[in-house]
């Protein structure tokens, strides 16, 4: 008979071991508001499908969930638009940076996953055409991010948001890039202002692994039994978080970790073990690739400890 395992032991462990890698690597100074974090903090939650929750760190500390909003985004698009979504944007790893204008050009302005910039720019376009405007789609993913946390206070901070539009060239460009190959549909800048607000929402790793539980079981939210996604939307998001989740480091991500997953540049990461648990990392110093240095060894860490991943 198999012991079960400590999981209070075991991030316990991994927040003494990580403690030295907490000032490597650099916050995302290009966005202002985001350079100003303390950046040598670290949380870990792990949640079970009772809802029993294993913490360490600044657990309750809330901070910007970024590019891990992408897959809120997408999980309301493709219950909307199922499979024409993907005459708008492919599911293929980029290989490229989250920001690559080269890869769309290249490509006629269809971007390769919903996970890289240009991507999560256009599920939002599409989601401001379904919901019938920008404010709409908005309250949209955050009314989904309440129900999935289970927390109705969530919202998005409007300073990192402001903070954003402020350096928005890139992120411009690609949109409007995109609109040239006929791949966009709404007002440029209201869709990316719009995406910009929904990457400032703000949560702590209490709130963001609960809120990827769905995601570890099949769509279904185990405690309060409401499905979000049908099975084979849970595992088609599931696999497009384990091969594109990480940017340009997906397969790095894949090969050492072995679970998927999604970071975003406030320093935060989920992950999913299907299911079993959904974990949140968050330490805001990124490694070259842009994703939480000390959260990917964090989660490097547990699958070690605890054996688990999904090879």
């Amino acid at each position: 008979m198999t012991t079960p395992l400590d999981y209070q032991e075991i991030v316990e462990e991994i927040f003494q071991e990580i403690q030295p890698s907490l000032t490597k690597g650099n916050v995302a100074n290009y966005i202002p508001a985001l350079a100003k974090v303390d950046p040598n903090q670290f949380a870990m939650t792990i949640t079970l499908k009772d809802g029993k929750q294993f913490s360490v760190g600044k657990s309750q500390e809330e901070f910007s969930i970024q590019s891990i909003s992408k897959v809120l985004a997408f999980s309301l698009a493709i219950d909307i638009y199922s499979k024409s979504l993907y005459k708008r944007v492919g599911v293929e790893p980029s290989g490229n940076a989250f920001n690559s204008l080269v890869q769309l050009e290249y490509e006629g302005g269809i971007p390769r996953n919903p996970f890289i910039n240009a991507g999560a720019i256009v599920v939002m376009d599409a989601l401001i055409s379904h919901y019938g405007g920008d404010y709409s789609a908005l309250e949209k993913v955050l009314t989904f991010a309440r129900e999935i946390s289970d927390n109705p206070k969530i919202k998005f901070d409007a300073v990192v948001a402001k903070s954003e539009m402020e350096h928005a060239s890139r992120n411009l460009s690609l949109a409007h890039l995109m609109k040239s190959f006929g791949n966009f549909d709404n007002d440029v800048r209201n869709v990316v202002q719009t995406y910009f607000k929904q990457c400032a929402i703000v949560m702590n790793t209490e709130n963001l692994s609960r809120s990827m539980l769905y995601l570890a079981f099949k769509g279904k939210d185990p405690i309060s039994g409401k499905e979000f996604l049908n099975e084979l939307q849970a595992k088609r998001i599931n696999a497009l978080m384990l091969t594109c989740g990480h940017y340009d480091a997906s397969g790095e991500f894949a090969y050492n970790v072995g679970l998927p997953a999604k970071s975003g540049v406030g320093g935060g990461i989920v992950a999913i073990v299907p299911n079993l648990m959904s974990i949140a990392v968050w330490s805001p110093r990124l490694n070259s690739h842009g994703n939480s240095l000390a959260g990917t060894l964090a989660l490097q860490m547990f699958t070690r400890k605890s054996g688990l991943s999904i090879f």
